[in-house]
């Protein structure tokens, strides 16, 4: 089976995709509206959404409860964290996950891997959403990593429709703040969440120090991206025990995702939750 899909990686050229470009630098271009919009209570805004939609949309939804099944919630709260994940404006789940599992199945892989370090860092933080696979992008193909959301009809709304949840965001914040905290929100918020996800595929494969060495790739802990992600920069660690809740391993390895499973564990809504292996 790899070594059919590394026939059709290798066949498929992937191109430039004018969609993407457009929308992602329409969001970069919005974002640099921020200078003529600030206030403090903006910037207030946009650092609460940074961790809401994605320390605990991404980071612990889409990351630990969905694709590695690092813990377990009843499902009408992982329903609730799945779309609040969806709110980051990094896919729905469905496409998220897939790719997130082949990431790790394929760790590094040129062809199957689909932001693969070793393509150089550009490739690794964005360019692989530039330049899109079908192999990663086509629903038809990328089902086969995520087939227990696939087949949930609410994970497969998200999917198709989890950019349409930004305009009730967007609504709400031009409400309560007018258009400093819209500028703030939602395209400061997208794009400094964006770069901060990213550089766990770009940065935290090139720089930083391994706890383990026995991964069979690349991966560091790198202290600046996982203050960045709420403890996903620990990524060495995450590597070696991909289905472990904690990503870090010492008191100084800040790890806020993890807070906030422990925070779940103590109220009963989180069970299951795997630990490192003891010795």
């Amino acid at each position: 089976m790899t070594s059919q899909l590394r026939s059709q990686a290798s066949v498929e050229s992937p191109r430039l995709s004018w969609t993407n470009v457009f929308f992602f630098g329409s969001i970069h271009a919005a974002a640099l509206l921020a200078p003529w919009f600030f206030s403090w209570s903006a910037l207030g805004v946009m650092v609460l959404l940074h961790w809401l939609f994605g320390g605990i949309g991404i980071c612990l939804g889409y990351h630990r409860l969905l694709t590695h099944r690092s813990f377990s919630v009843p499902k009408w709260l992982e329903y609730i964290i799945a779309t609040v994940g969806a709110l980051a404006m990094q896919g729905g789940p469905g496409f998220w996950v897939a790719g997130h599992r082949k990431h790790h199945h394929h760790t590094e892989d040129w062809d199957l891997d689909p932001y693969s370090a070793k393509r150089g860092f550009w490739w690794s933080h964005m360019l692989w959403i530039m330049y899109p696979s079908k192999a990663s992008f086509d629903p038809i193909l990328y089902r086969r990593w995520a087939p227990d959301l696939v087949k949930d009809g609410f994970y497969r709304w998200l999917d198709r429709y989890f950019l349409a949840l930004q305009i009730p965001v967007a609504l709400i914040l031009y409400a309560i703040g007018g258009w400093s905290f819209v500028v703030y929100g939602v395209f400061l918020r997208a794009v400094v969440l964006w770069h901060s996800t990213w550089l766990i595929n770009s940065a935290s494969h090139m720089s930083g120090y391994k706890s383990f060495h026995d991964t069979g790739d690349n991966s560091r802990n790198l202290w600046w991206t996982a203050l960045l992600t709420y403890g996903e920069g620990w990524h060495n660690n995450h590597h070696a025990q991909p289905n472990v809740a904690p990503a870090g391993r010492t008191w100084w390895e800040i790890d806020m995702t993890w807070w906030a499973i422990q925070l779940l564990q103590k109220v009963g809504l989180a069970t299951r939750v795997v630990m490192p292996p003891k010795g």
